[in-house]
């Protein structure tokens, strides 16, 4: 497989873009669930919101890079063509996603700069984005909280949307995202 995207298939890089970036959001919203599990100021509880904070600003890194591979790399066709209302439900929902993946983590680093709170980074402790505003960060916390609920639709309307046009269009979209078995 090609390392580049052709007009039919997104190539390995893409593809292991996609995937890794499935991957972290997975972790990054089970992070946040699972502290739930434990009471407020336990170690176990601030573990899991520590590595929340590091692997969401993991994700905003890594989604620049993503959007940066794709604007040098041709989007493989749809076959057989959708229609312009799917296309365009298509490109408002991956533009919701993608600002998900930039926002939410720069949303979570202005919450923790509002509450004067460290910013990790794997090892490192990021600058304050904004001043200290404990009202600032209730707000920001709030949108944040939402923006994560909404977005658990969204993630699952991309899932149900690759699985409706593998299945029942009987299109190339989910195929053009999967890595080849070796035979």
């Amino acid at each position: 497989m090609s390392w580049r995207n052709t007009e039919i298939r997104y190539g390995s890089v893409s593809i292991a873009m996609h995937w890794l970036m499935f991957f972290l959001l997975v972790a990054v919203y089970s992070c946040i669930e699972l502290r739930e599990l434990y009471p407020k100021g336990s170690d176990p509880r601030e573990a899991f919101k520590m590595w929340h904070f590091m692997l969401g600003l993991t994700v905003l890194c890594l989604v620049c890079v993503r959007v940066g591979v794709r604007l040098v790399q041709v989007t493989p066709g749809i076959v057989p063509a959708l229609s312009n209302w799917q296309n365009l439900l298509a490109k408002t929902l991956q533009f919701l996603l993608y600002g998900v993946m930039i926002g939410m983590p720069i949303a979570g680093w202005l919450i923790l700069s509002a509450a004067g709170k460290p910013v990790p980074f794997w090892g490192l402790e990021l600058p304050s984005l904004i001043a200290e505003n404990k009202d600032t960060a209730e707000f920001i916390e709030d949108t944040h909280k939402l923006i994560g609920e909404i977005s658990y639709y969204l993630i699952a309307g991309h899932t149900i949307a690759a699985l409706l046009h593998h299945y029942v269009q009987k299109d190339n979209t989910l195929t053009r995202m999967l890595p080849r078995s070796k035979h």
